[in-house]
């Protein structure tokens, strides 16, 4: 290995088991003493990831998301067609949410920078599921439908998960609400198999 490459390999390992750590008990407890001791390094190793522990928090969070999007849209590239493609990526989203504590959603919540940064992801999840939707129209394989309000009552639903209030009012954890809300999505979305035609016309 390249002399060169082993301070970013460091950061990325140190990163990592923020990341880790975060998603499984929130991170709001936690001082860069505490994160030192937890991870069994220095406090200048954590300093050479972020200067401050909010910049270390929305690094960590930042990681997850951009890990989680990379393993999402894998999947969805080797999915086979439009509806299927809707189907993969909304499985895998859920699936990205089972690590998530309850700690780390109301951590989110509770500080702003880090909620800044599940909004803007929420925001990018909502546009995706909007365009898969589309596709899925456009192909004839879903039927026709407002795929922008698809978009927006995924982002209002995400957004309702990430506060808590989805979980207090049905007991689910974040994972499972979101596997309801895929179910809700795919059943109102595809089509009938009896016979008739859907006169509605795809609006973006």
């Amino acid at each position: 290995m390249p002399l060169a490459s082993q301070p970013m390999t460091r950061r990325a390992e140190i990163l990592g088991q923020l990341r880790d750590l975060f998603l499984a008990e929130g991170f709001a407890k936690f001082s860069i003493a505490d994160l030192a001791d937890r991870l069994r390094c220095s406090r200048s190793t954590l300093y050479a990831v972020a200067p401050s522990k909010e910049q270390l928090v929305v690094a960590a969070v930042r990681s997850y998301f951009m890990t989680a999007a990379e393993r999402i849209e894998a999947k969805v590239a080797a999915a086979d067609g439009p509806r299927e493609r809707l189907a993969t990526y909304l499985a895998a989203v859920a699936a990205e949410l089972e690590p998530v504590s309850a700690e780390f959603f109301a951590d989110v919540a509770a500080f702003a920078p880090a909620g800044d940064v599940y909004r803007e992801n929420t925001r990018f999840a909502a546009q995706r599921i909007q365009s898969l939707v589309a596709e899925g129209i456009n192909a004839g394989v879903l039927r026709p439908a407002h795929a922008s309000f698809v978009g927006a009552a995924v982002s209002s639903v995400m957004a309702a998960i990430q506060r808590g209030e989805i979980q207090a009012a049905t007991g689910l954890s974040a994972a499972d609400a979101y596997r309801e809300l895929a179910d809700l999505i795919l059943g109102s979305l595809d089509r009938p198999h009896e016979g008739g035609s859907d006169r509605r016309r795809s609006r973006r």
